[in-house]
């Protein structure tokens, strides 16, 4: 429930490990040159099965982040959480002194959890020794010890929680953050999302239901949203970390703001539980109720400038995504641009929203719109600006960033370029 004075939320920190690269500037620099992050898996042996392809984060150093100890004890979608965290910490210049920590918290989004960690001490298991099954077993493979972890490693005393919404948890995390903030009395919330569930289960499960591409001999071209082409999504892994902070004591400490989170909104598709309706009600809904939630900040339909679109390389989602800004924008869609990094990233699933959320506040901070590669063959019920190939220079004043997950639930952020709505 909105407070009677909502209060503005800024975004001042960003921490990002991803497939293109293991920092904000090094994953920036390759979503703007269109590279992709797809190649041979390389996690497992993946004879096995259909799709031979993900999106790996490559070169990863968990120990620049947290005690070896720890390395040892923690799933990789718990290390990729806490080295953006850290990172949207320094890139942010709070101090967190007792007073401050009491007053802030986290929130993080997670689809799938420790996957690996399940499936390598199952192995353990069904070899007949549960007594090797390891003690830090239950805490590596809980989703929630993402935000945990962040909260201890920061010595966070706020609310400390997990989004598990599939696909749409990073984009609901940060959303529920920036209620915390805007209606609440927290001053600081580390937001986002992260994943690590390239694993033999993780793949055979979505080959099964004929989600992936298996584009396998042409890796970097498999996720190829909106085109006539695209055979499915790809898997990623990775993390995205938002610092949301209370505007005015933003302000107050001098903190370089990157942008406002305006809007939030969220809705259920009631209709299926993976597939979105043809019509595109649910994701109507969602990007409806951020603009509404918006319009305290004074957003119209008419100040969006770019849509990250969810953009998954899957047949009915891109056309009804596009189906769906169509029907919330009218004519306004036709001079909209829309792209979908996930043509280079992969689909970091629950991560997807907190990496996405930050690509979004990017373009707002440099005025460069994200391209959608692969994009050689459109499909004709995609009809939008994709933005195809090539990133272009455009100054945007908001913007919205589109995350649908399994279940039929759907997750919409709105944000402002930071001192357009003073």
């Amino acid at each position: 429930m909105r407070s009677a004075n909502p209060k503005r939320v800024a975004i001042t920190g960003l921490g990002l490990v991803t497939p293109v690269g293991l920092d904000v500037e090094s994953t920036w620099a390759a979503i703007i040159a269109g590279q992709s992050g797809v190649g041979p898996i390389t996690r497992f042996d993946a004879s096995g099965v259909k799709t031979k392809i993900a999106a790996e984060v490559k070169g990863f150093q968990p120990e620049l982040y947290m005690d070896k100890k720890a390395v040892k004890r923690l799933d990789p979608f718990i290390q990729f959480a806490v080295a953006a965290a850290k990172m949207a910490l320094a890139d942010s210049g709070l101090v967190l002194d007792e007073a401050l920590a009491r007053r802030a918290g986290c929130v993080m989004g997670c689809g799938l959890g420790g996957l690996a960690n399940i499936e390598a001490s199952h192995e353990i298991l069904i070899k007949g020794r549960p007594d090797r099954v390891s003690p830090f077993f239950i805490p590596m493979m809980i989703g929630n010890m993402s935000s945990g972890l962040i909260g201890i490693e920061l010595g966070l005393r706020g609310p400390n929680f997990l989004v598990s919404t599939a696909c749409a948890a990073g984009t609901h995390a940060v959303g529920q953050a920036f209620h915390l903030i805007r209606d609440n009395n927290y001053e600081v919330m580390f937001c986002g999302g992260t994943e690590a569930v390239i694993t033999p289960l993780a793949v055979a499960g979505f080959n099964a239901i004929k989600a992936v591409s298996t584009r396998n001999d042409e890796p970097t071209k498999a996720s190829r949203p909106f085109d006539l082409g695209r055979d499915g999504f790809v898997i990623g892994e990775g993390a995205g970390v938002l610092v949301l902070e209370e505007w005015s004591r933003a302000k107050a400490r001098g903190a370089r703001i990157y942008a406002e989170v305006m809007g939030f909104g969220a809705s259920c598709d009631a209709h299926h539980y993976t597939a979105p309706p043809e019509d595109g009600l649910g994701a109507i809904l969602a990007i409806e109720e951020a603009l509404a939630d918006a319009q305290a900040r004074g957003l119209t339909k008419a100040d969006i400038g770019y849509i990250n679109a969810h953009g998954t390389s899957t047949d009915i989602n891109d056309a009804v995504e596009t189906r769906a800004i169509r029907a919330v924008f009218g004519p306004l869609a036709d001079n909209i641009p829309v792209s979908s990094t996930k043509s280079m990233t992969g689909h970091l699933l629950g991560a997807a929203g907190g990496l996405e959320a930050g690509l979004l506040t990017l373009t707002l901070v440099r005025g460069i719109l994200p391209p959608t590669i692969n994009l050689t063959d459109p499909d004709p019920r995609c009809d939008l600006d994709y933005v195809p190939n090539q990133a272009r220079k455009a100054q945007v004043r908001a913007g919205l960033s589109n995350s649908f997950g399994f279940g039929g639930t759907n997750g919409v952020l709105a944000l402002g370029a930071a001192g357009a709505w003073d």
